[in-house]
């Protein structure tokens, strides 16, 4: 692999990356299965892999989560607007503790919308999404919010490279 701008893979790489850019294998030992199907050890697939993030190349590893198929029919995006006088990393250690929260990120604030926390909360229902909230509102000291609903999933894919 070549570490300019512009990266030009082998076929090797190119399969570890055409594997990872999908649906993990479901196995205690993902990247090890999947240097079993291409022919290589797993060192050489972790190897890539971490040399790829420690250049920038690739950001973040995530889990995409069904949470319609997981029994959590309900999902509300918090706006949340953290004081100037808070830390921002530990309110939002504080969210990410929840196992109701799957995304939590951090946008600038505008004039027309102060908000610069947000959550991704997940309910059985629209009730236990605002119990969620409340609650996160009790553990963080946290006044104003706005919550989003979602009504409809638009899209829920991956980038596919290869």
């Amino acid at each position: 692999m070549h570490t300019g701008s512009q990266p030009a893979f082998d076929a090797v790489e190119q399969g570890i990356l055409r594997s990872v850019q999908g649906t993990l294998p479901d196995t205690p030992t993902p990247f090890a299965q999947i240097a079993q199907d291409l022919g290589i050890s797993e060192d050489k697939v972790l190897a890539l892999l971490q040399d790829l993030k420690i250049q920038g190349i690739i950001r973040r590893f995530g889990a995409t989560l069904r949470h319609q198929e997981a029994g959590y029919d309900c999902n509300v995006m918090v706006a949340w607007k953290v004081p100037e006088t808070r830390s921002i990393d530990d309110v939002s250690r504080i969210m990410c503790a929840r196992s109701e929260i799957t995304h939590c990120y951090q946008r600038k604030r505008c004039p027309e919308w102060p908000f610069d926390l947000y959550t991704m909360v997940h309910g059985r229902n629209e009730a236990d999404c605002r119990q969620v909230v409340q609650l996160l509102r009790q553990e963080t000291g946290l006044e104003h919010c706005e919550l989003l609903f979602s009504r409809e999933e638009l899209k829920k894919t991956s980038m596919q490279y290869f």
